[in-house]
C-alpha cells in the first residue's frame, strides 16, 4: 500500500466497506466527490473493461470520450499495477 496506507485512507476503505446498497454508494460518494470525479472514476472502469476485451485505444476512446493518455495510463494499470481492476473486473463478470 505504500503511501496510501495511512489512517485516514484506511477509515475511508472501512467506509467504503460498510456500505450496505447502491442507494447508500450513490449518496457517499456524491457527498465526498465531485461530479467529474465520480465521472472520471467511472470512465476509468469503463476503460479498463474494455480494455479486458482487447477493444483498440479508437474504438474506447470513441465509446467513452477517455483521451489516449487516460487509455494508456488504465492500461499500465491493469499490466503493472495492483490488480485493483483486474480484482473488480474478474466479480463483475
Amino acid at each position: 500500500m505504500g503511501k496510501m496506507d495511512t489512517p485516514a485512507m484506511r477509515r475511508l476503505i472501512a467506509a467504503v466497506l460498510n456500505l450496505e446498497n447502491e442507494e447508500e454508494c450513490y449518496n457517499f460518494f456524491e457527498d465526498i466527490c465531485t461530479i467529474k470525479e465520480i465521472q472520471d472514476m467511472s470512465q476509468r472502469l469503463e476503460v479498463a473493461l474494455m480494455l479486458s476485451q482487447n477493444k483498440s485505444y479508437v474504438e474506447i476512446s470513441k465509446e467513452t470520450g477517455a483521451s489516449t493518455a487516460t487509455i494508456s495510463r488504465v492500461n499500465k494499470c491493469l499490466n503493472y499495477g495492483s490488480n485493483g481492476y483486474k480484482a473488480v473486473i474478474e466479480r463483475l463478470g
